[in-house]
């Protein structure tokens, strides 16, 4: 009998999407399908469902997102928070209509409230309030959950999982300078300072915050292996369907400061760093408790300082 799985993978020219698609070629057989935004319109109901309907998937990885840094949040809070929850509704009850029984959601940490306690536990979720510079996203993230819980109360032949990663990086990010993350802004900022032979960086915010930092490779081998867990195991690490969610991290956290230190040597810039507080820090730290997914056999294995070093020689050798 075949174990060949047809699998859709939303979102595969992102850096999420195509890691987990890195990941899922390692398995042998796996029919992969993907389409480009000019082919299919996730925010269009319509266009989604035909879509679905037209396949016969054993499979979904909901990787597609609007996501950004401090900035492109603040700025685009519309966009971030419809864009988001056309996209996973979409699927997600597409998946249910062209009866796809397993499927994989992507949120984000954010979703946490911005005085969690640390490190932060799956069950801490909608316990205080958001952090106000990305609640938009954050809102849109939670409602993923909350429908992919919905639809496994209600219909128990489903198999609808959430996972929350912590802040990643890798091949693949978005390097824009406004509207990019933490690692992918300062890798470009710091890259262009030693260029152009600048004296100094600026880095926005006090540098005090401390984040936790996963590599893409280790997050797509972490849902993978966790797609390929029965039910019945999961299950049993998760006492209360209406917290249904995993968190993924690395377990450990770093200031900014140090980690503009760490790029600052990763690049080779020999200037000095500066630190612009007139710029929003953020939430203070935020750090996930991952210790169900360790307990279901998963750890990550690329340390910050490795990543990160892969990290800009992907830099040097995509940059246009």
């Amino acid at each position: 009998m075949s174990l060949s799985k047809k699998i859709y993978v939303a979102g595969h020219n992102g850096m999420v999407g195509s890691a987990i698609i890195r990941e899922l070629r390692k398995q042998n057989g796996n029919q992969i399908i993907t389409r480009e935004k000019n082919e299919l319109n996730l925010l269009s109901q319509s266009a989604v469902e035909a879509f679905f309907l037209g396949n016969n998937f054993d499979e979904v990885y909901i990787a597609a997102a609007k996501v950004g840094g401090i900035y492109a949040n603040n700025t685009f809070p519309a966009d971030f928070i419809y864009q988001n929850l056309m996209i996973q509704s979409n699927i997600i009850n597409s998946c249910f209509l062209s009866s796809v029984k397993k499927l994989l959601f992507l949120g984000s940490s954010c979703i946490y409230p911005r005085d969690s306690r640390q490190p932060i536990s799956e069950n801490y979720l909608l316990s205080g309030p958001l952090e106000k510079t990305n609640e938009p996203y954050a809102i849109a993230k939670i409602a993923g959950i909350k429908l992919c819980e919905s639809y496994n109360r209600q219909y128990p032949e489903l198999d609808y999982r959430s996972i929350m990663p912590t802040n990643l990086y890798g091949p693949g990010d978005n390097y824009d300078s406004k509207n990019s993350h933490v690692i992918p802004a300062l890798l470009q900022r710091f890259h262009d300072a030693k260029i152009s032979g600048k004296t100094s960086v600026t880095v926005w915010g006090s540098g005090k915050p401390r984040r936790e930092f996963l590599y893409v490779d280790d997050l797509a081998e972490a849902c993978v292996e966790l797609m390929s867990l029965d039910k019945s195991v999961i299950s049993s690490f998760l006492f209360d369907k209406m917290c249904s969610h995993i968190n993924i991290g690395s377990g450990q956290d770093i200031s900014i400061s140090e980690l503009a230190e760490i790029i600052k040597e990763t690049v080779g810039f020999e200037g000095e760093i500066l630190f612009d507080q007139t710029m929003p820090d953020g939430t203070e730290r935020k750090l996930l408790d991952s210790s169900i997914i360790n307990s279901l056999g998963w750890k990550p294995k690329i340390s910050l300082r490795h990543g990160l070093d892969k990290t800009y020689k992907y830099f040097l050798k995509n940059r246009i």
